[in-house]
């Protein structure tokens, strides 16, 4: 559980409090936040890779700093740390730490969003919308079709306005309950936008530059992408940051982007003297966090796989799941008795993951009741399980899809709960930026 110790204050007040002792002002504040990053992290709020034992000195200057086991004085000479030169010296993004659920947890704030990029698959089941699910009783949680990323690359209105209305029908049907949280269309709230302009000017460049996600997207193909496509990370930031939510369901592919939220976070609270965004925190969901294509497993289960069988979606029939599972790629050895076998075996590590995700058991258990098997006999028990875990899924979106209409009221309804939240926070957010309200 990421829980903040109580008496562990954030490393702004802490500057504050060290520059009035010792007749600083606010001399402190980022070398404060160098410094007492580590401890704070310790403790479970944020993280910052700086020793506990060295002076922080942007651009080879030295500042005014208390050390552990150091008695150093202020002088009126030191040079003072601008806002600038906090933006050059913190070009490292602030690592996260790892969250898993556990049993004993206390109400907080989820935020997580997900394209409108066509039927969802069995891996964006497993990976996150099965999740979701499951945070619904614990946390307060907003589920966001995310049609703002969407346009980031071309799409055609009438497939965007489409695949929203699938992608909420899916989320419906998948047991996202509009009762239990807030589900809606990230367009329909502007306050993420008023909130992303303010981020864009906080963030550096330079932070930009090391998104992978951007370089793998576009290749060698960076001077006809999108500028909206490389500050999408931006925009991702106040998603999150315009409900002061503090966890966030995530992959792996994009840890880096919260770590530029939280970056982001520290900035603005740095540059405005003010402790108002919360740290986020990533909670990686469990083993099965990641399904692979059935047609090689060494890549993810995608929607943009030009090929329908690397996938099963949540919309395919029984018949058409069994006939992908019965062509997935395997290889001509036995199933193992042990995990260890699986090692070196991508395919059937993917496919003894999916049973095991499915089944909510551990792979090892799957691997007790078929190791030593041939892979016929596994698929078709692994075939038979999925059906009958995404036949209700998919008679309930058929069921969604025939009336658009009640789709579209429920992701409004959402809307306005999503605003009522926001817009308070995004004003604040302003006033404090200095704009006149």
């Amino acid at each position: 559980m990421f829980r903040i110790a109580a008496d562990m204050k954030n490393p702004f007040s802490m500057a504050r409090e060290m520059g009035t002792e010792r007749g600083c002002d606010d001399r402190l504040s980022n070398a404060a936040f160098s410094v007492y990053g580590d401890a704070f992290h310790e403790n479970g709020k944020m993280g910052r890779k700086s020793s506990m034992c060295q002076p922080w000195s942007p651009k080879g200057r030295s500042a005014c700093l208390p050390i552990r086991g150091a008695d150093r004085d202020c002088s009126e000479t030191e040079p003072r740390v601008s806002h600038s030169e906090f933006a050059t010296s913190n070009s490292a993004l602030t690592p996260l730490p790892s969250f898993r659920i556990t049993p004993a947890m206390t109400k907080h704030r989820i935020f997580s969003g997900i394209q409108p990029s066509g039927v969802p698959t069995l891996g964006n089941y497993l990976g996150a919308i099965r999740h979701w699910v499951g945070l619904q009783d614990e946390y307060d949680c907003l589920y966001c079709v995310v049609d703002w990323h969407a346009i980031t690359q071309w799409q055609s209105p009438e497939s965007l306005l489409t695949q929203t209305r699938e992608m909420a029908a899916a989320l419906l049907a998948c047991g996202v309950d509009p009762t239990r949280s807030i589900l809606f269309h990230q367009s329909a709230v502007t306050a993420h936008l008023r909130l992303a302009w303010i981020f864009e000017c906080v963030a550096r460049i330079g932070w930009l530059n090391r998104m992978t996600q951007f370089k793998d997207k576009v290749g060698k193909n960076r001077d006809s992408a999108s500028a909206g496509l490389y500050t999408y990370p931006v925009l991702m930031a106040a998603d999150v940051l315009a409900y002061k939510a503090t966890h966030v369901p995530v992959g792996d592919d994009q840890r880096q982007h919260l770590e530029l939220a939280n970056d982001i976070a520290q900035k603005f609270n740095h540059d405005y003297g003010v402790e108002f965004f919360p740290p986020i925190v990533p909670m990686v969901l469990g083993p099965a966090a990641r399904v692979m294509s059935l047609r090689d497993g060494t890549k993810k289960m995608s929607k943009s796989d030009s090929s329908d069988q690397s996938r099963i979606n949540l919309t395919d029939d029984a018949d058409t799941i069994a006939a992908k599972i019965r062509r997935a790629k395997t290889d001509s050895e036995p199933l193992p008795s042990e995990p260890e076998g699986l090692e070196n075996r991508p395919e059937a590590r993917n496919l003894v993951g999916i049973y095991a995700a499915l089944a909510e058991c551990e792979p090892k258990e799957v691997l007790t009741q078929h190791g030593g098997s041939g892979f016929g006999a596994f698929k078709e028990a692994l075939a038979e399980l999925v059906i009958d875990k995404l036949a209700p899924i998919a008679e309930s979106m058929r069921q969604h899809l025939a009336d658009p209409s009640q789709i579209d009221d429920q992701l409004r309804q959402g809307a306005v709960r999503a605003a009522a939240l926001a817009d308070p926070i995004v004003t604040e957010a302003e006033k404090l930026v200095g704009f006149l309200r």
